[in-house]
């Protein structure tokens, strides 16, 4: 597959990586010095789950470089969103696929207002990955999982030549059976974590020993699940005490991608994560205090100051 990773971060760096040194054609779209590393030295991925050193790497600041491919994979921030959707114009040809593997559930819509839905399939991502330095992505932990999967749940052959490049790459992959529950059963968790690791400034360990900040955790999961129930999203009953079993699995230094932007005086996605949920559960009525609260009191940070 010709495909175009939109967004070299820690997701894009990570799986577009992997891909290539698979043998699929990958072709890395990035900026500034981390570009700049990128075409001096390849791309490298540092991980538990085995180092990658991609050189050549194909990478560029400008898609018309690039030319149309099969697959444009989505994986800038939510708030670029709308700008990568507009920047990628150049990538599509008649069959061009593009799915996104970016946070919340709001990015589907962004996209399929810009280059149509009929482009667009569904895909999600469990990875906690960084640029480490321009050039490096360090994987953080063993979980790489990504899932994927047309909207109406159907087993298209462009879902299926995905999966097939990502098994050929070793990667944790599969076809969803319902795209859209997946998306939510991940908001429901990242949205809280994401949230209350930033507020706290602290990783989960710590929060989740203490009575009161595990209560905060619990009570910002309960809302966004009763969000998605509202919105008739068929999540389980019980996924807020599921969720809560797996932040007591997960290492006590684990903290959100959200508080590493913060702590680094980087953009949030705050809007699309807590400030969704929140705007959501206004909308249909359903009350969410511990988001209104996480929203709020993070806001005059959301724009990396």
């Amino acid at each position: 597959m010709k495909i175009a990773i939109f967004g070299t971060g820690g997701v894009g760096g990570y799986y577009g990586a992997r891909l290539a040194a698979a043998g699929e054609e990958v072709h890395f779209i990035a900026r500034g010095a981390h570009l700049e590393a990128i075409r001096e030295g390849g791309l490298r991925v540092a991980s538990a789950l085995g180092d990658v050193h991609l050189q050549p790497a194909h990478a560029t600041d400008d898609p018309a470089d690039i030319g149309p491919v099969d697959l444009v994979v989505i994986a800038v921030k939510l708030y670029d969103t709308e700008a990568a959707a507009a920047a990628c114009s150049t990538l599509l040809g008649p069959d061009t696929a593009v799915v996104s593997l970016q946070n919340g559930v709001t990015a589907m819509d962004t996209l399929a207002a810009a280059i149509g839905a009929e482009r667009l399939f569904g895909g999600l991502t469990y990875i906690m990955a960084t640029i480490s330095r321009p050039g490096v992505i360090e994987h953080l932990g063993d979980m790489a999982k990504i899932r994927f999967g047309e909207v109406n749940a159907t087993r298209s052959a462009r879902v299926g030549a995905l999966e097939a490049a990502c098994l050929r790459a070793g990667l944790d992959a599969a076809i969803s059976d319902n795209i859209t529950v997946d998306l939510w059963t991940k908001v429901s968790f990242l949205a809280p974590v994401s949230g209350v690791t930033s507020l706290v400034r602290l990783p989960l360990g710590p929060i989740r020993a203490d009575r009161d900040t595990r209560a905060l955790l619990r009570a910002a999961m309960d809302e966004a699940v009763a969000v998605a129930h509202a919105k008739d999203i068929g999540l389980p009953d019980d996924l807020a005490e599921r969720h809560m079993a797996m932040v007591d699995g997960l290492p006590a230094t684990m903290g959100s991608s959200m508080l590493h932007d913060l702590i680094h005086h980087k953009r949030l996605e705050l809007a699309w994560l807590s400030g969704t949920v929140a705007r959501m559960g206004g909308e249909i009525g359903v009350a969410t205090p511990t988001h209104d609260t996480i929203t709020a009191a993070l806001k005059l940070h959301a724009d990396g100051h």
